[in-house]
């Protein structure tokens, strides 16, 4: 194993008094178009985002790369090193299992399965994007302890080594998980749990002295999180989606009825207030992604992908079928274009997304219309284990 040293950045115990939350005034949503972002080829129209995670005897790390989506030409690639201190697998039979994004990403298989309830790939998909700021320069991560309980909120930069991580607090007793990037990120969000046993979501900037910021309640560590807009706000819920006007998102959440929801201007998961003027999506069991500011593409009860107006909640248009109804296999969503004419599919047998390790994916592009036929996404290096993170 690699030996995990401190460099500036790390951060030493804080004094008690340190780790009181500071709380934040409210303020407009205005969504991540507020956000100016460096010029690369990770922030430019037109691209395809995916992550990979890559383990070998001493390393383990995630890929993040650029695609043209017309010829699938490699744009760029950049290397998040995971400390060996991070979580990103639940199968240590000495250590807590931990919630974290990057579990699902890296960890999950027969033997180590998800750390959430659901891990359909339109689950998953959103919960790993929000790993990443958005111009995908860092990558949130939970830091475990050596006594396999406390747990850290921390973060790595791309193109860094194996040491290069910064723990945002060393407090011993810390309770933090499903840490995710702000938008711009300057701060990493995640969910702990207070002296007292409160649930709440909190952040730490990536600058300064990383002193907690309070952000509102949660419902402990059992849902992930999402944060967007300027100021960013974190949503605690499955399936979140941005609509591309930003005034409403989908999402979903145990005994909370509705799939569309407005954004609102504070932190905190789904509650049964939020979910009165929801709208719920006639026949959607996974939300793939927003074709326009009110449609949804969603995949059906009976596998196939359909439009829904997010107003009324009913279906538009044709259902799409990507495989033939005997073909015995799973089709799952994972991206809609930013144009909202195609998105992209992984065909997988049943109750096995991953398929053989290091095994070639099948993902295709496909219509949201129905028109046209699907056509394969031909990279050798989109393994089985790819996600597509966006499509912008």
């Amino acid at each position: 194993m690699l030996a995990v040293v401190c460099v500036p950045g790390c951060s030493s115990a804080q004094p008690v008094e340190e780790q009181t939350p500071q709380p934040r005034p409210p303020a407009p949503y205005w969504g991540n178009r507020g956000y100016t972002l460096p010029d690369s080829p990770f922030t430019r129209e037109g691209t395809v985002v995916t992550a990979t995670c890559s383990m070998g005897a001493r390393y383990a790390g995630v890929n993040v790369q650029a695609w043209d989506p017309v010829r699938w030409d490699l744009h760029e690639t950049r290397n998040f090193f995971i400390p060996v201190d991070a979580a990103f697998t639940n199968n240590n039979p000495d250590a807590e299992d931990v919630n974290s994004p990057l579990v699902d990403l890296c960890g999950v298989s027969s033997d180590g399965p998800s750390p959430y309830a659901v891990d359909d790939l339109e689950y998953v998909t959103p919960r790993v994007r929000a790993l990443f700021d958005l111009a995908y320069t860092r990558m949130a991560v939970v830091l475990r302890d050596a006594d396999g309980r406390s747990t850290h909120a921390g973060y790595v930069e791309s193109g860094g080594n194996a040491e290069d991580f910064v723990s945002l607090s060393n407090a011993r007793g810390d309770d933090e998980q499903n840490a995710v990037m702000a938008p711009d990120g300057r701060s990493v969000w995640f969910t702990y749990i207070t002296a007292d046993g409160e649930r709440r979501i909190g952040s730490r900037t990536t600058e300064g002295d990383h002193r907690l910021s309070d952000e509102g309640p949660a419902i402990g560590h059992d849902l992930p999180l999402t944060v967007t807009g300027k100021p960013p706000r974190a949503v605690q819920a499955n399936m979140v989606h941005l609509a591309p006007d930003s005034r409403r998102l989908t999402a979903t959440a145990p005994k909370i009825y509705g799939h569309v929801f407005h954004t609102r201007d504070s932190s905190g998961p789904l509650t049964a207030a939020s979910s009165r003027s929801a709208t719920l999506l006639s026949g959607c069991v996974g939300i793939v992604g927003w074709v326009a500011d009110e449609r949804v593409l969603c995949r059906t009860q009976s596998g196939s992908f359909r439009t829904v107006d997010a107003r009324s909640g009913r279906p538009e248009g044709n259902a799409v079928a990507v495989v033939r109804e005997d073909d015995g296999r799973v089709v799952e969503g994972m991206v809609v274009s930013a144009d909202g004419e195609k998105f992209i599919a992984s065909v997988h047998p049943p109750n096995d997304r991953s398929g053989q390790p290091i095994g070639r994916g099948d993902f295709r592009m496909v219509s949201t219309s129905g028109g046209g036929v699907a056509t394969p996404v031909s990279p050798d290096s989109l393994t089985s284990d790819t996600i597509f993170l966006e499509w912008r």
